[in-house]
């Protein structure tokens, strides 16, 4: 391929490992802010979700971005905001039938699985043993960084709960094998303002069955803003402008180190420990993610 297409391909990566590292804030921030003000997981996504795109909408009026004409931009809008709000529901809802490890292990373990699937089926990029090999370094990493899950959790509650982690995999893969086509006159920040617009008005009739009493403080104001900007907004955005560059498979498995980055900074800021086995489970998602980038590259180059 030309240099230039190699170039858009590492920049591509760039975007990814950007977005990867951000998002592993948000669950340390979520923690912070659940702490500080009483709402429910549910209600911290819906906040999330409705601060991140309203952040970026703000953004988009203050530099008078035109707003997108194309009704297929605004269907792609409307898919974005609908996959957003499944994948929290359906997160959130796994970790009510079952616990925060199931879920977590399931969710970002699927995903990188379920996107193969996907452009495997759709002829888009052959599962070779290679890839196959890398995805299954990836997961054996996630399990053990994770921990596999030993919470005393009914078998109705498993099974509940592991389907509902199945069904936010698949909203993310989903959205990430979408987004990997650009829509003409639709751009990453417009669509990730928008579309997480759209998606926390989705989920906020769900957030006020769960409460959203909101004790008042300029801390946990504050909070809800950084968790809205860094690990929503702008990661987000860096997410959607890597994927056409990168592809899809290539985001799906360097969005694994979002787990990576927050067992570092629950090491680092919230004093949890990290065992032996959780340092080899990272020390094989570090592994993975260079091993996918030298794919990448290598893909690029042919």
């Amino acid at each position: 391929m030309s240099v230039s297409l190699s170039t858009a391909g590492r920049s591509g990566l760039v975007y990814l490992v950007g977005a990867g590292m951000l998002w592993g804030t948000g669950g340390l921030l979520g923690t912070l802010l659940g702490r500080a003000t009483g709402l429910s997981p549910v209600a911290v996504a819906a906040c999330r979700l409705a601060v991140g795109g309203l952040l970026l909408v703000a953004l988009l009026t203050a530099t008078r971005r035109p707003w997108p004409r194309n009704p297929l931009a605004w269907r792609r809008i409307g898919a974005v905001a609908g996959l957003a709000a499944t994948f929290q529901a359906s997160y959130f809802g796994a970790v009510a039938a079952s616990s925060v490890s199931v879920a977590t292990l399931i969710t970002i373990g699927a995903s990188p699985v379920l996107v193969a699937l996907l452009e495997q089926v759709t002829g888009r990029r052959t599962l070779d043993r290679r890839r196959a090999a890398t995805i299954g370094i990836a997961l054996a990493g996630l399990a053990l960084l994770v921990g596999v899950p030993s919470d005393d959790v009914s078998a109705a509650g498993l099974l509940g709960g592991a389907a509902l982690a199945v069904a936010a995999a698949a909203a993310f893969a989903t959205v990430t094998v979408l987004s990997a086509r650009p829509v003409v006159g639709l751009d990453a920040m417009t669509t990730t303002g928008l579309g997480f617009t759209g998606g926390g008005l989705l989920l906020a009739p769900l957030a006020v069955t769960t409460g959203v009493s909101f004790h008042m403080t300029a801390g946990g104001i504050a909070l809800i803003l950084v968790l809205g900007l860094v690990p929503t907004a702008i990661a987000y955005t860096l997410y959607f402008r890597g994927l056409p560059d990168a592809g899809p498979g290539t985001a799906a498995v360097l969005a694994l180190l979002e787990p990576l980055t927050g067992a570092v900074l629950a090491a680092l800021i919230l004093g949890e420990r990290l065992t032996p086995t959780g340092l080899l489970g990272g020390a094989l998602l570090v592994l993975a993610l260079i091993l996918t980038s030298a794919q990448s590259r290598e893909k690029d180059t042919l």
